[in-house]
This record gives C-alpha cells, sequence and structure tokens, in this order.
C-alpha cells in the first residue's frame, strides 16, 4: 500500500512538473507552431515561381508577366524571411525565459546536492542543463522540429504533380524517418554515457583545483594530472564514439536526400517526355522534395544537441518533481525552549555506512553543551545532523517539540548558528560573509557578532575593514582569521542553536578566550550552545558534556560527573580503541 501511495504521489508530481511547464510555454509553443505553417506555406514559393516561369512566362514569351511573378516571389520570400526571424527571436526568448524559470531552481538544488554525497561537479550538472537547454533554444534544432509537422504539405503538393513523384518522395522520407529512429538507437547510450564521464572528468578537476597546495607541495601533480587524463581519455572516447554515430547517419541523410532529388529529377524528366507533366513541374518537384526532406535532414544532424538537450530537460523536469513532493512547512514561532534529539541514525550519504546509532539526550534553554570522544567517533556526524545537513534513517532532533522537517527552512536558518571544521568562506565582503548576505546592511548586528567572537578588533585593522573583499573560500585570510570570521556568521542574528565544531583549531590562546565568552553569550541570553573539541580548554563555559565513540553515546551528563573530578577523559585516541579512548587522564587537584 505504501509502494502503490508513493508511485501515486510521484505519478501525480510528475503530472503537476508537466502542467507548470506546460502553462508557462503552451502558448508559445502553439504560437510558434502556426509561424512554421506560414513559412512552410511560403516556402512553396519556389516551387510555384518555377511552374509559372517555365508554363507561362516562357512559353508566352512575356516580359510584363516575368517581372509580375519576380515581384511577387521577391515579396513572398521576403515575408518567409521576415517570420523565420520572428520564430527565431520568439525561440531564444523561450530559452531565456526557461533559463529565468529554472535557473534558481537548479542553482538550489545545486547547494542542496553536496550534503547528499554528490561531488560539486555532479551538483553543478543542474545549471549545466539549464544552459544546455538555453543554447539549444537558439540553434536550428528546434525550428527542425516544428517544421517537420508541415512535411506533408510538401509532400501533397509532389503528389499533385504526380502521383508516382508523390510516391518516390514518401519512399524517402520514410527512409530518413528511419534512419533518424537508428541514429536515436545507436546515440542514445553513448551519449548518456559520455555525460557521466563529463561529470567524472568534471570531478576529479575540481578535486585538483582545491587540493592545488597540497599536490604542488608534495610533487604528485603529475599523477594527479595523469589521473585527470585518463578521464578526460574515456570522455572523449565516448564523446567520439556518439559523434562518429550522429556525424555518419547524418553523412547518409544527405548523401540519400541528394539521391533523392537527383531521382525525381531523372523521373520528372521521363514523365515530362512522356507527355505526362510540364517542364516547370519538373523543377517545382525538385524544390518541394527538398523542402519536404529537409527538415528530417537537418534534425538528423542537430540529433546530438537534440538528445542532450532531452535528456537535460528530462533531469530538470524531475527536479521540479522533486521540489514540488517536498512538504511546504508552516511557519512555526521561533524556537526558545529546548534542543531534543532522539535515538537518532545517520548513515554517510556518499556510502550509506553508519556513523551515528541511537544517540538520544535533551538540552534546555540557556544551557551549553560540550561533545567530547576520539576522531571518528561520530562527533561531526552528529552535527550535522543536529543543524539539518545531513537527515537521520531513524529518530528525529526536534525544536521546541518540532521535528527539523516542520521547519521552514529560510526561519530555521535564522536561529541556527552553525560553524564547520572546516571553515569556507563565500566570495564577498567580510561584511557580508558574516550577515550570510543578508539583503540589508545591518550594521549594528554585524559588529555585534563580531564583537560576541573577539574579531572585531582584527576586521578594522584590514585593508579596507568590513568591506575587505576575501576572494574565492576566504583564501585572502589565514585560517584562524578564517574561523574567527566563520564564528562571528555563526553568532550573526543571536540564533537560538549554535553549533561549533572544533573552534579553536587554528585559534590562539586570545581567540580561545573570545571562543569561550561567545559560548558564555549564547547561554546568559537564553540560546543554547553546542561545542565539539578536543581540547578541554574551550569546555570552560559548558555545563553539560556528551561522550561520542563508535557512533554511540557512552556517557552523557553534567561537566563534573563526566569528565570532572580528579580525572578526565582523553579525547585525542584513535576511535579503533574504545578502551583507551575513554582512558581518564590525571588532572591537578
Amino acid at each position: 500500500m505504501a509502494m502503490a501511495k508513493s508511485k501515486a504521489d510521484n505519478q501525480l508530481a510528475e503530472h503537476r512538473g508537466d502542467d507548470m511547464l506546460k502553462s508557462r510555454f503552451k502558448g508559445i509553443g502553439v504560437f510558434v507552431f502556426w509561424i512554421s505553417g506560414i513559412i512552410n506555406v511560403l516556402a512553396l514559393t519556389g516551387s510555384f515561381y518555377m511552374l509559372q516561369i517555365y508554363d507561362r512566362a516562357l512559353t508566352s514569351g512575356s516580359i510584363p508577366t516575368l517581372v509580375a511573378l519576380s515581384v511577387l516571389a521577391i515579396g513572398l520570400y521576403l515575408f518567409q524571411g521576415m517570420f523565420d526571424a520572428i520564430r527565431s527571436q520568439i525561440l531564444v526568448r523561450m530559452g531565456a525565459r526557461f533559463d529565468k524559470m529554472l535557473a534558481p531552481i537548479a542553482h538550489k538544488v545545486s547547494v542542496d546536492m553536496p550534503r547528499f554525497g554528490f561531488s560539486t561537479s555532479e551538483a553543478l550538472e543542474r545549471g549545466r542543463d539549464v544552459d544546455t537547454v538555453r543554447s539549444f533554444m537558439g540553434t536550428q534544432g528546434p525550428s527542425a522540429l516544428f517544421d517537420l509537422p508541415w512535411v506533408p504539405l510538401y509532400l501533397v503538393f509532389v503528389y499533385f504533380l504526380h502521383p508516382m513523384l508523390g510516391n518516390v518522395t514518401l519512399g524517402g522520407i520514410v527512409f530518413l524517418a528511419l534512419l533518424t529512429a537508428l541514429t536515436e538507437l545507436k546515440s542514445r547510450k553513448l551519449t548518456r554515457t559520455a555525460q557521466q564521464a563529463a561529470v567524472t572528468r568534471n570531478t576529479i578537476a575540481d578535486s585538483n583545483a582545491r587540493n592545488a597546495d597540497v599536490i604542488r607541495a608534495m610533487g604528485f601533480s603529475g599523477r594527479a594530472v595523469a589521473r585527470f587524463n585518463a578521464a578526460n581519455d574515456q570522455h572523449l572516447d565516448l564523446q567520439t564514439r556518439a559523434s562518429d554515430v550522429v556525424g555518419t547517419f547524418s553523412a547518409f541523410s544527405r548523401v540519400a536526400r541528394m539521391l533523392l532529388q537527383s531521382a525525381l529529377l531523372g523521373l520528372g524528366a521521363y514523365f515530362t517526355i512522356q507527355g505526362q507533366m510540364s517542364a516547370g513541374a519538373i523543377i517545382a518537384v525538385s524544390v518541394a522534395s527538398g523542402r519536404a526532406l529537409a527538415p528530417i535532414d537537418m534534425t538528423i544532424g542537430n540529433w546530438k544537441g537534440i538528445v542532450a538537450a532531452r535528456q537535460a530537460f528530462g533531469r530538470l523536469r524531475d527536479t521540479m518533481i522533486a521540489l514540488d513532493t517536498a512538504d511546504k512547512p508552516l511557519n512555526l514561532p521561533a524556537p526558545s525552549m529546548a534542543l531534543s534529539v532522539e535515538k537518532i541514525t545517520v548513515a554517510a550519504p556518499t556510502t550509506g555506512q553508519i556513523l551515528l546509532s541511537e544517540v538520544s539526550f535533551n538540552i534546555q534553554a540557556g544551557q551549553a553543551l560540550g561533545i567530547i570522544g576520539p576522531s571518528g567517533g561520530g562527533k561531526s556526524t552528529l552535527a550535522k545532523a543536529i543543524v539539518g545537513i545531513w537527515p537521520t534513517l531513524r529518530g528525529g532532533v526536534r525544536i521546541d517539540g518540532a521535528e527539523l522537517g516542520q521547519w521552514d527552512e529560510e526561519v530555521l536558518g535564522h536561529q541556527i548558528g552553525y560553524l564547520p571544521q572546516e571553515v569556507s568562506l563565500l566570495d564577498g565582503t567580510v561584511f557580508e560573509n558574516i550577515s550570510r548576505f543578508a539583503p540589508e546592511r545591518d550594521s549594528k548586528a554585524i559588529v555585534e557578532a563580531a564583537q560576541a567572537a573577539g574579531v572585531h578588533d582584527m576586521i578594522v585593522r584590514l585593508a579596507d575593514g568590513y568591506d575587505t573583499q576575501l576572494g574565492p573560500m576566504g583564501t585572502a585570510l589565514s585560517a584562524g582569521q578564517r574561523q574567527r570570521i566563520g564564528l562571528a556568521r555563526a553568532l550573526y542574528g543571536k540564533p537560538f542553536i549554535v553549533v561549533l565544531d572544533e573552534p579553536n583549531a587554528f585559534l590562539d590562546a586570545e581567540g580561545e578566550a573570545a571562543l569561550n565568552t561567545a559560548v558564555r553569550s549564547v547561554r546568559e541570553r537564553g540560546g543554547i550552545a553546542i561545542v565539539i573539541a578536543h581540547r578541554p580548554s574551550v569546555l570552560a563555559e559548558v555545563g553539560l558534556v556528551a561522550v561520542i565513540q563508535n557512533g554511540k553515546l557512552s556517557n552523557f551528563g553534567a561537566k563534573e560527573k563526566v569528565i570532572g573530578g580528579p580525572r578526565a577523559v582523553r579525547t585525542d585516541e584513535p576511535a579503533s580503541d574504545p578502551v583507551r579512548a575513554t582512558q581518564p587522564l590525571k588532572t591537578a587537584g
């Protein structure tokens, strides 16, 4: 029953996604379809012109008739060109409208995908899909597709001139249609595999670029480049094979088209000799049949782009469906009471390995929790589950009794401050990074956050103070400076819950003192602070301590009870030695 309901929900969401796109583009598509009809009717000008020139002007020897026919043909050609230009401009604007509608959605998904284990390149693929569809709308591919339904118009015209020539033309159309089907069958899998290979190559390139310092310092740039080359060679091989398939069938279609037109000329000459049709009809048939076959030939020639655009559109539609099926939570009151972790189990998004199992505890407003334990024990996993980065397999995280999924993402985001282990600042100013790129420049809140993090004096000593540009990933600052600005960002807006993962990794004594002051200020204003640490110096302001090892909560309670007294828990032992990891350290007293 549950599976049937899920399937029904997915089908309903798919219909909703289709309806959304249809409502935006159906009217424009119908308009372009009828413009294409006008263009194709006007494209018969050449055939009618040839008929009238050979069968009327030449036989009568009338110059005025020739001039009148030529002027009329020129006028009709100009109209055709005008409508063709209008169609092209509409298609380009359709692509731009598509981009404007889906690019923000695609980017939102791209931002969200890494937390589910996708690489950066895979995440950015949605944005490239939008570019693919938009670029395709500016090529000849869409025009060919809109011309295809009007092919029977030329076929009827040829049948009108001679039924046998119409049959030959129909045979040519069927043959080219079969070539198109074969092109689809032969290129579909190759195109999809080539796209996946491109993602793999881009993932390696992104990884090499992000670790350029390490690669250069330890001298394995050659091996890194060789790894990229192997992935690139595989991508090029698949891309070449896909292009060969499309190119081969495109060449056959062009040859078949030329053979067909030559055959029609020869048959037309035969029927003319037999007195079954006029000389002008020979040229008219050649022009009309060429026009009838052109959209099919052009479709095969642009098949690679058509397939790429279709696959990109399918992924984007799936993205819209996924977002459409997401719950739209109500706006709950700002949290102010408690945080509850209820028997949560968390797995790594990339491998599915269980990293945290059956962890439960409660924290009330005004309390601070220190989380300690061996490296790899699950402390950072717990932090990511609390702030909603990684979903839970079982159990739930509740704020004031409501699970995280019941909160609106933007509303809850204002009530959470998070400092990850690896602090990455965005390409922007110090001011923008601390304020989380808030649309309004609230100077008071910015300075308060910087002072709470003890980083205000450091910022004003920078070249441009709070308006200093940090560059990509905040590389203009040292690791310690980035961490303290990251702390200010976590404290901005006085969030109810502040989660700090190894906040003192790059801090000196002065920085640690500022960190303890920040934790105390969170408690004093009725917030909840959670500090993950290896060094006990940053736990001075916490009242509760949780010990996480081997993915389980082994101890929880008041700091004096868990690590107090004459002995304290070691937090720097490897996770593979749980006995030694919980061996107490001797302390003074």
